[in-house]
């Protein structure tokens, strides 16, 4: 386990969910958690009661990608474990880790599963023919304890750091959503190897891992969410397949939110407007090829 570190990105994360996230962590694991603000309000409650952790306050919110980038360039190990604030430990899972690394042996990324959701897929491939094919062994629990998988979800995922040339692993030109997607992408594309393992286990609470709750920020944090859903959606498939295929994804959704604008315009719904609005800004933005600016005061 001295071989193994956490990098814990946040964001003005509510104090229960923190600390439920570091107690459900093996206290031999050395954590770094990065604050994407000027100030990590509980810093000093922290480490007060977690030896084992370190903080960086980033100054500004740089996004899931650069936030865990900065977070992996303070990692000394061979082994990273980026998880999610709001996400809790199986008690085996860092036993586990340990196992399933020799298991594995040559890995660029191992992925956890949930312990309680079937909600979301874990794991999957970008073939549609394939993915289906996986989801119907993964329901059926028809799969190996370690598969070879193309991609995995970003809430908990190992990383091979011996793997990495330097640890600007993510595409800081992402700011929120399909940086894991985008990192599995261009491994499967160098013959790297990518696994989901079933002796790895987290619980992920969804939606937890800042201050959403807050009625003072919740309207900006859905803003947030929407446009860069939309942006990052047309940005992935513009890098790894090309700009036309990336406008044939999308071409749907921006007419259809310019539909549902005028709708609910006239039926007077302000909230399923401005959802709208944002996707809509969202993707006109990256289809004219604007950088995932969008922070609407959330810095």
């Amino acid at each position: 386990m001295e071989n193994i570190s956490v990098v814990i990105v946040t964001f003005h994360t509510p104090k229960d969910i923190i600390l439920n996230c570091l107690k459900s962590i093996n206290r031999n694991i050395k954590i770094i958690i990065v604050e994407n603000s000027e100030n990590f309000e509980n810093k000093d409650l922290i480490l007060s009661q977690f030896e084992n952790v370190k903080i960086l306050c980033s100054g500004k919110n740089l996004g899931y990608g650069s936030g865990n980038n900065l977070g992996l360039s303070e990692v000394k190990t061979d082994y990273a474990l980026v998880l999610n604030p709001d996400t809790i430990c199986d008690e085996k899972l860092f036993d586990n880790i340990s196992k399933t690394i020799i298991e594995a042996n040559d890995f660029s990324v191992i992925g956890c599963q949930y312990l309680d959701e079937d909600k979301f897929m874990p794991a999957g491939f970008f073939d549609d023919k394939k993915n289906k094919e996986f989801i119907k062994k993964f329901k059926e629990n028809n799969i190996d304890d370690l598969t070879k998988v193309e991609w995995v979800t970003g809430q908990s995922m190992l990383i091979n750091l011996k793997k990495f040339k330097n640890t600007k692993i993510f595409d800081e030109n992402f700011f929120l959503y399909f940086e894991e997607f985008d990192l599995c992408k261009s491994l499967i594309l160098k013959g790297e190897n990518i696994y989901t393992s079933k002796k790895l286990k987290i619980k992920h609470l969804g939606f937890k891992s800042s201050f959403e709750e807050s009625s003072i920020y919740k309207t900006s944090i859905n803003r947030l969410k929407e446009w860069h859903w939309m942006w990052s959606t047309f940005y992935f498939y513009k890098k790894n397949y090309s700009y036309f295929h990336a406008l044939k994804k999308v071409i749907g959704k921006f007419f259809k939110a310019l539909l549902k604008i005028f709708f609910y315009s006239i039926m007077f719904n302000k909230k399923e407007k401005e959802k709208y609005k944002y996707r809509f800004l969202g993707i006109y933005s990256a289809i004219l090829g604007h950088p995932s600016s969008f922070r609407d005061n959330l810095d």
